[in-house]
């Protein structure tokens, strides 16, 4: 069972081969076997999933039609809310903290008929590559318990790649759902900024985060994107979107990057990863696509521009987390000892870290020369993007350029876990879609990131189909 796909979950309960709560049964005794040595989950919600299955099932026993996404058990990372469980964000800040609604997406896949299995594990706040920065536990890559399943949703792609799930939600900052999804061999989709409302996930970065599917194949993942995309009056920045036409294969024309993937930049890329992502390109050029080589000149300034423009905005969300309005709260003799003794203690290194990062740069005689800078250089990005979708249908490029690093290998090296998000911040300083398509490799897995045109999802599927 737990190699089913959201449509073979479908057609075996409408088939009645298996009830919704025998498969929520299923994966719950899963996850109660194994996730004990993966640490995926960080609570589960059992007693509401087996309603939720029970509803399905008498909506199949009554002869009645029943939704996209009916019986399909689903993890989501816990930086997204879900009533009545805790969303922690893997933070002792909000260890304790209980949300007391849906976010837009959960409950758009609920009214689908989704069960919620549980939250998983994350980076604190989704600050991180690795999901060892977890106030909680350290997750496992199932192809390699050795090795970490990268960040921040590392809980929800471990558990799409154990079998711990049918498909899961993250949420993708600079890389976080595409990173794990191609260390751990599965899908995982960015969506455009815009396409799927960010109302109820914990904010990091609010000009860069955007929630997405991580799933076995293309297909389910396009179905669970499609069950949360489009405009949410609770988002302003959310947008009703179209689905785009079928792609000519003929007529396809792909971009390559030099900077991300030329003679040079190739250097910097382990040898497994090269040779995979050649592959996929040879795979597109034998089907009859044209691959022509593209620039992206300020490609090189984005790991600076981003973990400046993140920093900063997360210096002001998180400067909520006070121990006065929800959340952990120590005592103090003052309230600036509040402040301090809450933020102190709730607080990870890594959090910390970026806190003071961007608060020095908007403090007073700093703002212009780095947020702002930053922002004219974030434009300049966007405009690269643009003018290579003029001349290409899509751009491929790595989505790390390692394979899964060992557990506890980058902790101590800061600079050296934040380049392994050097190709995927890009896309979400341009606010594009980008997918992360796992490659057939003698080894641990690889991901291709195909990136795509705004609001162009259902493009990167098909390509993706291709590739499958």
């Amino acid at each position: 069972m737990d190699s089913l796909t959201i449509k073979g979950i479908r057609e075996g309960l409408k088939g009645r081969r298996f009830s919704a709560k025998e498969l929520s049964d299923f994966y719950f005794k899963k996850i109660e076997k194994e996730d004990s040595e993966l640490g995926c989950y960080l609570e589960l919600a059992k007693e509401t999933a087996l309603n939720q299955a029970d509803k399905i099932d008498n909506l199949i026993s009554e002869g009645l039609d029943i939704p996209s996404l009916a019986g399909v058990p689903v993890a989501v990372k816990d930086n997204i809310l879900v009533e009545g469980l805790k969303s922690t964000a893997s933070s002792f800040m909000l260890k304790n903290y209980i949300s007391p609604y849906d976010a837009s997406c959960v409950k758009r896949i609920k009214e689908e008929g989704a069960v919620v299995l549980g939250k998983t594990n994350l980076d604190e706040f989704a600050m991180g590559s690795s999901t060892e920065n977890s106030a909680f536990k350290t997750t496992k890559n199932p192809k390699d318990k050795s090795r970490v399943p990268g960040g921040s949703s590392g809980g929800s792609a471990a558990a799409v790649s154990a079998g711990l799930c049918c498909c899961a939600l993250g949420s993708d900052t600079g890389g976080s759902i595409r990173q794990p999804a191609s260390f751990c061999g599965v899908f995982g989709l960015k969506p455009t900024y815009g396409a799927v409302s960010r109302y109820g996930l914990i904010a990091f970065a609010s000009s860069l985060d955007q929630i997405g599917p991580l799933a076995k194949n293309a297909e389910d993942a396009k179905i669970l994107f499609n069950a949360i995309k489009g405009k949410d009056k609770k988002d302003s920045t959310s947008i009703e979107m179209e689905e785009n036409g079928e792609i000519d294969f003929k007529k396809l024309k792909i971009g390559i990057p030099k900077e991300y993937f030329g003679s040079e930049a190739k250097k910097g890329i382990e040898r497994e990863v090269v040779s995979a992502i050649e592959s996929a390109i040879k795979k597109i050029e034998d089907m009859g696509g044209r691959v022509e080589e593209i620039s992206l000149p300020n490609t090189k300034y984005a790991l600076s521009v981003y973990y400046m423009v993140s920093t900063c905005e997360a210096s002001c969300n998180l400067a909520r987390y006070d121990g006065i309005k929800y959340g952990l709260s120590e005592k103090g003799e003052n309230l600036s000892e509040v402040y301090f003794n809450t933020r102190a203690k709730g607080f990870g290194a890594e959090v910390k870290r970026r806190i003071m990062l961007g608060t020095f740069a908007l403090s007073s005689g700093y703002y212009d020369a780095y947020y702002l800078k930053s922002q004219k250089v974030r434009t300049g990005i966007k405009e690269d993007f643009e003018k290579s979708f003029k001349k290409v249908d899509a751009i491929f490029t790595p989505v790390s350029p390692t394979v899964a690093f060992k557990i506890g290998e980058k902790t101590q090296d800061p600079l050296s876990m934040y380049l392994s998000d050097i190709f995927t911040i890009s896309a979400n300083l341009a606010g594009i879609p980008a997918l992360s398509v796992p490659l057939k490799t003698k080894g641990l897995p690889v991901g291709l990131q195909i990136l795509g045109n705004y609001f162009e999802e259902s493009k990167l599927f098909q390509i993706a189909k291709l590739l499958e």
